[in-house]
């Protein structure tokens, strides 16, 4: 954190200073939501939630070494008073990064180096993914800030824009909606250089209504950037294409299209489910081989050698480090080999109907070993394919359409086993049997422990599990437990 005296904060959030015997007491650390992990030096945002407000625990922040509360009431402890905490905190967010880049300490910032590069992400799919990309390729130019997990809200943006220090050269901020006006807000806290647009798919389809709504919502980014940005567009998705009209940055077009100013050709997919191609872009080609898992990847990592691209980096650095960059955030095409060879591929953090299809046909690509023991190779028993799927969660009316689509998906892709998990998963079974899936391929358990007991008893070495649903379905748990306990 830029150090900020409480004096300055207040000025910054429209607060007043309550309890305060010190107004220019700075705060130079972390900037917290949660009072466990406040401390010395550091600034505690009290929220009110669902189940706790956040109020109630500002004395043991302040015990903990906070320097003071940003609160919406008087706490008894040194605090700045503000109306709503979660608007204030996007405002001290945005004066840290107008801090940042005109003047620190009465030095002129530009005298000494550049302006923060701030590069946006947004997408109904892939953001985490591209995010971590980001903050592995762009660490040449410099010290850079990146969420952890997916911190893309009205909470999560300004926890990582408080993260950054005076030597921050990049700061990566992934930006989520629930609704049209969410990007534009976070736009304001943290204004990109440069904007990502992975693609508009159905995600959070029963808030928004419909998909034009979401793409409105996503254009919100390129229409933030100023002139001397860059919008980073996938190709590939005629919606997103489109967004060309709406910025007067400069536009890069990603995709496997011959037209793209940065492309992916002669992509080919290992025994393992990890893409090589050879990377096209206006300074030359050079050659990718990605580890993480899904053809899907080529997408995120053209977004990401474009942006780096727009900020200078050659096309031989961009190559070696995509080829070197490794998955950072859990529970995102997660893979993990067992003792008894079996394969394990947790990707249930969140599903929409897009990235569940993406996760099946990954599934497919990876080549099933057979059993690995002493018998001739030619007699051992192949592996087989597992698709353990839950809910996809806030698809709105299409929904019970989307699972059975999903179903039917897993069968013509000659999927081994499908286990559809949970009442909200049913479609999915269902979509299944209608494809053609009569034999027991397909089954429906009724929760996780279910789905747990069937797997414990029925997988063999060479199996490879994929293992998907919405966040809160749970599965990213079950698939935790299928690799600790084989």
């Amino acid at each position: 954190m830029i150090p900020f005296t409480l004096a300055e904060i207040a000025a910054a959030t429209d607060g007043t200073l309550d309890a305060v015997p010190d107004p220019d007491a700075r705060v130079t650390a972390a900037v917290v939501t949660d009072s466990r992990e406040a401390g010395p030096g550091g600034l505690f945002v009290a929220r009110q939630g669902e189940a706790r407000d956040g109020h109630d625990f500002a004395s043991a922040a302040v015990d903990a070494g906070a320097v003071a509360v940003l609160a919406a009431r008087p706490v008894g402890v040194p605090a700045v008073v503000v109306d709503d905490t979660e608007v204030a905190f996007g405002r001290l967010a945005r004066a840290v990064v107008d801090k940042l880049n005109s003047g620190l300490g009465g030095e002129t910032y530009l005298d000494r180096r550049p302006p923060l590069t701030v590069v946006g992400v947004t997408g109904s799919s892939g953001k985490t993914t591209t995010k971590d990309l980001l903050a592995q390729v762009l660490e040449p130019l410099g010290p850079l800030v990146a969420p952890p997990g997916s911190y893309n809200s009205e909470i999560g943006v300004p926890l990582t824009v408080t993260r950054v220090d005076e030597d921050t050269r990049t700061l990566v901020v992934e930006m989520g909606a629930r609704g049209p006006g969410h990007i534009a807000n976070l736009c304001g806290i943290a204004p990109p250089t440069v904007g990502i647009v992975l693609n508009v798919g159905s995600a959070h389809l029963g808030e928004f209504g419909d998909r034009e709504t979401i793409a409105r919502a996503k254009a919100e980014l390129v229409q933030a950037l100023p002139e001397t940005g860059t919008a980073v567009l996938n190709g590939d998705d005629q919606v997103v294409r489109r967004m060309a009209d709406q910025t007067a940055a400069t536009v890069l077009m990603v995709g496997e299209s011959v037209h793209a100013d940065v492309r992916a050709e002669d992509v080919e997919l290992d025994d393992t489910g990890r893409a090589s191609f050879q990377l096209i872009t206006p300074d030359g080609a050079a050659p990718v081989s990605l580890r993480l898992v899904g053809e899907h990847q080529v997408g995120n990592a053209l977004a990401v050698a474009a942006a780096a691209h727009a900020l200078g980096l050659t096309v031989d650095v961009v190559a070696q480090r995509l080829s070197a960059a490794e998955a950072r955030s859990r529970w995102r095409m997660e893979v993990s080999e067992r003792p008894d060879g079996v394969t394990i591929v947790n990707d249930a953090y969140n599903a929409n109907p897009e990235s569940m299809r993406a996760a099946l046909k990954t599934l497919v690509s990876i080549r099933p070993a057979g059993a690995p023991d002493e018998t001739d190779p030619a007699e051992r028993p192949p592996g087989r394919t597992w698709a353990v799927l839950g809910e996809m969660l806030e698809l709105g009316e299409s929904s019970v359409a989307e699972h059975e689509a999903i179903g039917r998906l897993a069968v013509r892709l000659n999927v081994s086993r499908l286990v559809a998990v949970g009442d909200g998963a049913r479609a999915i079974h269902q979509g299944a049997a209608l494809e053609g899936s009569w034999a027991g391929e397909s089954v429906l358990v009724p929760d996780v422990e279910a789905a747990y007991a069937l797997l414990h008893d029925e997988l063999r070495a060479g199996d490879v599990v994929l293992v998907k649903s919405s966040r809160d379905a749970g599965l990213r748990f079950l698939g935790d437990r299928l690799v600790e306990t084989p």
